[in-house]
């Protein structure tokens, strides 16, 4: 969740521009491994964290791990049974939009057999299709 935000309830936006190939974070830049989205999504904090601490415990206090995407897109949500009226919700989750060919996680400092299984306990985690890539 970001420390501070201009604004604190955003649009939803276009899941169809979600869907549109990505323009930044397309290759593997700091680590030899990567973890790359061939769909789109929005992904949550707790899902990042799930993945984190997946490949955290797989590769027993070894290696480094890059996390490329922040959930700085705020989703708000108001009460079940509300009536019609009274504003936007309030703040419930962040997420972070996703778009296919994005580079999420990174790692380096361990054998590829070792980053490969980390790396699919960590898509198992993620709500989209994933592919594992190797630094050219």
């Amino acid at each position: 969740m970001p420390a501070k935000v201009k604004h604190r309830k955003l649009h939803k936006g276009h899941l169809s521009w979600s869907q549109r190939v990505a323009t930044s974070k397309l290759d593997v830049s700091f680590g030899a491994f990567g973890l790359k989205a061939l769909t789109g999504a929005w992904v949550t904090s707790r899902q990042i964290e799930a993945c984190r601490r997946a490949m955290t415990r797989h590769l027993k206090r070894g290696g480094k791990i890059w996390i490329r995407i922040f959930p700085d897109k705020s989703i708000t949500a108001k009460g079940n049974e509300t009536p019609m009226g009274g504003g936007k919700g309030g703040v419930d989750h962040y997420v972070a939009v996703v778009r296919p060919g994005t580079v999420i996680f990174e790692m380096d400092g361990v054998t590829e057999v070792i980053a490969r299984e980390a790396m699919r306990l960590a898509a198992y985690k993620l709500p989209m299709r994933t592919r594992f890539v190797v630094k050219h």
